[in-house]
C-alpha cells in the first residue's frame, strides 16, 4: 500500500503545484491578457471601419473597382497586422524571430511564386495607368478581341465567335498595344482593268460603304489608287467596322462591291501573261 500512498502524494503534490502556477499566471498576467483581447477586439473594428472608409473614398474618386478592393483589403490587412504585434508585446514576446522567419519564409514563396506575382504587379500597372478600359478593341501579340473584364492577374478578352481568351497580365505590359475602342479598320484592295475608269471605281466603293449605317463615319473611309500591277489597277481603300461585327460586315461589303462593279461593267481582270516561242535554228 505504501507505493500507492507515495504515487497519490506525488499526484497531489503536482496538482498543487500546477495549481500554484495558474493562480500566479492569472495573478501576473491577467491585466495583459485582458489587454491583449481588449487591442485584438478593437483593432478589428477599426481595421474593418477604416477599410470600409477607403473603400467609400476610392468609389467617390471613381477608383477602378478592382484597384479600389485592393486597396481596401491591403489597408485591413495592415491595421491587423499592427494589432498583432501590439498584442504580441503585451505578453512580452520579442516579434524579431517573427520577423526573420516570415522575412525567409516571403522570400522563399516570392521566387517560388515569381510569374504569378509579375502577373499581379503588371495588372496593378494596367489598372493605374488605364491604357485600356472594359469594351475597347485591343491587339496584342497578333490577338485581338474585345476586353471584357480586367483583373489583377489576367486580361479577358471576347472575339466576334464568343470565345473567352485569357491573357497574362504580365504578357501585355511591355509589349506593343493597339487599342481600337469599339472599332477595327478593314484593310482591302480590289483590281480593275487598265480600260475602265477609276474614278467611276473609287465612288462606286465609296457608296457601298456609305449605304452600310455599321461602318464608322466619325473616321471616313479612305479609297484610292493603291498600285499598277502588271495586268490591273489596283483600287485601295479602308474603313471601320465595329468589333462584334466585323467579318459578318466585310464579308456583306465584299459581295456588294463585286455586284456592283458588275452592274456597271467595271472590269476585274484575271492575271494575263504573254508568252513568245522562239524556234531556234
Amino acid at each position: 500500500m505504501e507505493p500507492s500512498l507515495q504515487m497519490i502524494n506525488q499526484e497531489l503534490a503536482d496538482l498543487g503545484v500546477l495549481y500554484t502556477t495558474v493562480i500566479d499566471f492569472f495573478v501576473n498576467y491577467s491585466f495583459q491578457v485582458i489587454g491583449a483581447i481588449l487591442i485584438f477586439l478593437l483593432g478589428l473594428i477599426v481595421a474593418r471601419w477604416i477599410g470600409g472608409m477607403t473603400l467609400r473614398l476610392c468609389e467617390r474618386n471613381e477608383v477602378d473597382v478592382t484597384l479600389r478592393m485592393f486597396i481596401a483589403s491591403a489597408v485591413r490587412l495592415l491595421i491587423m497586422a499592427m494589432v498583432i504585434v501590439i498584442c504580441l508585446g503585451k505578453f512580452g514576446i520579442s516579434i524579431a524571430p517573427f520577423v526573420a522567419a516570415l522575412g525567409a519564409i516571403s522570400l522563399s514563396v516570392g521566387l517560388a511564386l515569381q510569374g504569378v506575382f509579375s502577373n499581379y504587379g503588371a495588372g496593378f500597372s494596367l489598372i493605374l495607368t488605364r491604357p485600356f478600359v472594359v469594351g475597347n478593341t485591343i491587339n496584342i501579340n497578333g490577338i485581338t478581341g474585345i476586353v471584357k473584364e480586367i483583373r489583377l492577374a489576367h486580361t479577358m478578352l471576347e472575339n466576334e465567335d464568343g470565345e473567352l481568351i485569357t491573357i497574362p497580365n504580365k504578357q501585355i505590359v511591355g509589349e506593343v498595344l493597339i487599342n481600337s475602342f469599339e472599332y477595327k479598320v478593314v484593310e482591302a484592295s480590289i483590281g480593275i482593268s487598265y480600260s475602265a475608269d477609276p474614278d467611276q471605281a473609287i465612288s462606286t466603293i465609296r457608296e457601298v460603304l456609305q449605304n452600310l449605317p455599321e461602318v464608322s463615319q466619325e473616321t471616313p473611309p479612305q479609297i484610292g489608287i493603291e498600285g499598277f500591277g502588271d495586268s490591273a489597277v489596283n483600287i485601295g481603300y479602308r474603313y471601320w467596322l465595329p468589333t462584334r461585327q466585323f467579318f459578318e460586315l466585310q464579308y456583306r461589303i465584299n459581295g456588294d462591291i463585286y455586284n456592283r462593279f458588275r452592274q456597271q461593267q467595271i472590269g476585274i481582270p484575271f492575271p494575263q501573261r504573254e508568252v513568245t516561242v522562239r524556234h531556234l535554228p
